[in-house]
């Protein structure tokens, strides 16, 4: 047999070799290096027996495609730790994932303190230095062997598998687990690991099984490889918008009020109504939408117009009962059936197409209790709605305007690079989720396929992701965790007119069935907050923040001053000059921009900490001087001292920014001007 190395060169053998023997045949410093093998593609362990022409890869520590293999070696001597501390609990699985391992136990949760115990068992296992082995049973001994166990989980998966399915096993000192692999030759090989944290997860996904602790962790080869990620956890930790968003005193949830419910505070309530009055103002003045206000709920007979009650009847609120009630209303979970009528409140002709409707609209989903995090999975959200009706001769001119659009958002956010586009198709294998036909389908999926190629933008497809009326482009992006969420979507509709008798009057007097596309130019202004309060750390551009500027008086006498000067925080030095402290915010307030006065009567390092604990773009500092020449002092989180400077000026400048929505960079601190 030819085995072809990834260098190119080519081994021929004679007889079925181990990927650890070709290793050793290579070298033995390879050999001692090697963790995997990458068989075609494949990553096997090394005890994989090659028979036949293959391409290989020995995978060292050097290849990010070993973390793997460490990690799921890791994730089983977890579970042997955990069996050891708590003999009664069950095992379930245990992958390796994109940044660690998990595994899924049944057992009572899990304190610090008991992770802080698995660790170090694991330490005394790696420490012991059992090698690994590979076993295999056929179906019904292993099915014996985990019933011997006591392993319930294990046999569920046995049992799942096909008559006649290799099911392997590896053996570690005794420790036995079910396992496709693959794993090191020993458990010595760990050296660098940490269990992150715990929390409840269901069985298989599903929410109506049991429920199981899972125990997050990570390994590395390398302990400074550890420390980093470690760090990164750290810095995830206090990016969080769960956590910074509270703190920061955006928005908080209360439990009386219910799970997926937040509350915004002033500051948080200030951010959404200036994105929204942005996106209003974006959309209806350049580019040429309508606007439409609609009802919050509807009677069933709506959603059983638009098929929503068929497909989507699990994921509403439903007022009533179909059974004992005469009429049953639900919240809205979406706006387009309402938006249907108001296209359809006057006749239209071919002219008056494209018709953009657009709605700052609330809507309602029964989200599952589980899925609930703070803004980015909520019960009731607001979202930027539109929904645009077509003539078929202009879908993909408006499919590229509605892209632009969403592009053109991102960028002024400066989100554009953290996101990936995907283009969500149906699932042929379950055809009764849809409605149309196969070329429906193939003919609106390549549409949206040649929207996304013509602007250059790299894809992924998604089988089974699509409405059930339409394929989409959905645009993703990661929270903090690593998580994905659809941000923005674009969806192609050619079939929902029909249920509603949309038409318009073509150039001939025939009525004629119109396109639909529905899309979010935003998205849903709860997880776009929780997106910028995770990629800005807190430290939003100023056009966004809820207080611009602060002014800080150097004394009572010049706090009047300060108070012209708003949309930024003024410090006086001391209360003497709170006066002029107010009249500088008055000024600032005059141009539009969020101020306030810090007149307490504290040294101005308390105030100036203070302002950059709450991450304020700007500070002035005023005092007898600054009255005297009409100036203010300005500190800024970008640069630092930025000296004095006439108010005007200073009005001028971030006049522009906010105006402009500049991003303005902050250099790093030993940069700033002191």
């Amino acid at each position: 047999m030819q085995i072809t190395l990834k260098d190119g060169t080519i081994k021929e053998y004679g007889q079925p070799m181990s990927i650890y023997d070709i290793a050793k045949d290579i070298s033995e410093g390879l050999a001692r290096a090697a963790c995997a093998g990458e068989i075609d593609g494949e990553i096997s362990d090394l005890r994989t027996m090659i028979s036949k022409d293959c391409r290989l890869n020995i995978i060292t520590p050097d290849d990010p495609k070993g973390l793997k293999v460490i990690r799921h070696t890791a994730s089983h001597v977890m579970a042997e730790a955990v069996k050891r501390l708590f003999p009664d609990a069950k095992v379930a699985i245990g992958p390796a994932i994109e940044d660690g391992f998990y595994y899924d136990f049944d057992h009572a949760p899990f304190s610090r303190e008991d992770l802080d115990s698995i660790e170090k068992e694991m330490k005394k296992i790696i420490k012991e230095g059992h090698a690994i082995t590979r076993f295999t049973l056929p179906k019904d001994e292993a099915i014996a062997f985990m019933k011997e166990k006591n392993e319930p989980y294990k046999i569920e998966l046995i049992e799942d598998l096909p008559q006649g399915a290799e099911i392997s096993f590896y053996d570690q000192g005794g420790f036995v687990d079910l396992c496709a692999g693959p794993h090191l030759m020993s458990v010595k090989g760990i050296k660098a690991y940490k269990l992150i944290s715990s929390s409840m997860a269901y069985w298989r996904g599903d929410e109506n099984k049991a429920q199981l602790q899972r125990i997050y962790a990570t390994a590395f080869w390398k302990k400074e490889d550890l420390a980093a990620y470690l760090e990164h956890l750290e810095d995830i930790k206090k990016r969080d918008h769960n956590k910074l968003g509270r703190e920061m005193e955006l928005f908080t949830t209360v439990d009386v009020i219910g799970q997926g419910l937040p509350l915004f505070a002033p500051k948080g309530t200030k951010m959404i109504m200036k994105l929204q009055r942005w996106m209003e103002d974006l959309e209806d003045n350049e580019w040429g939408y309508v606007r439409t206000r609609t009802p919050l709920m509807a009677k069933s007979d709506l959603y059983k117009i638009s098929g929503h009650w068929d497909h989507y009847k699990d994921g509403m609120f439903v007022l009533g009962d179909e059974e004992t009630d005469k009429e049953v209303f639900s919240l809205r979970p979406m706006t387009c059936p309402f938006q249907y009528y108001v296209y359809k409140n006057t006749q239209k002709s071919y002219r008056d197409l494209p018709y953009r409707m657009s709605e700052t609209s609330t809507v309602f989903r029964a989200e599952d209790s589980g899925e609930m995090h703070g803004l980015t999975r909520v019960r009731q959200f607001t979202i930027t709605e539109g929904h645009l009706v077509i003539r078929p001769d202009q879908t993909e001119a408006e499919l590229k305007g509605c892209l632009e659009l969403a592009i053109y958002v991102l960028t002024t956010l400066g989100l554009q690079d953290d996101v990936t586009y995907r283009l969500s198709k149906w699932d042929p294998a379950n055809r009764e989720k849809y409605l149309g036909d196969e070329q429906y389908w193939e003919s609106s999926q390549d549409a949206l396929r040649r929207v996304l190629a013509d602007k250059n933008l790299p894809f992924v497809e998604a089988d089974g992701e699509a409405a059930f009326y339409g394929p989409k482009i959905d645009i993703q992006a990661k929270n903090v965790y690593g998580k994905e969420d659809t941000m923005v979507t674009v969806q192609l509709d050619c079939a929902i007119a029909e249920n509603f008798d949309m038409y318009y009057i073509d150039e001939n007097g025939e009525k004629i069935r119109p396109y639909i596309i529905h899309r979010t130019s935003m998205g849903c202004y709860e997880r776009t907050l929780a997106w910028l309060i995770e990629k800005y750390a807190g430290k939003f551009p100023t056009w966004l923040c809820p207080e611009q500027v602060r002014v800080l008086p150097i004394s009572e006498k010049y706090e009047e001053y300060a108070d012209k000067v708003v949309k930024v925080r003024v410090l006086p030095i001391s209360d003497k000059y709170n006066a002029y402290a107010e009249t500088v915010a008055a000024e600032l307030k005059k141009n539009g921009m969020d101020v306030t006065v810090d007149g307490r009567s504290e040294k101005i390092g308390f105030k100036i900490r203070a302002a950059r604990l709450d991450k304020l773009p700007y500070m002035l500092v005023v005092g007898q001087q600054e009255e005297a020449d009409g100036t203010v002092s300005v500190r800024s989180r970008f640069a630092g001292n930025e000296g004095v400077k006439p108010l005007a000026e200073f009005i001028a400048q971030v006049s522009r920014e906010i105006r402009t929505k500049e991003i303005r960079k902050e250099l790093p601190e030993n940069e700033k001007a002191k």
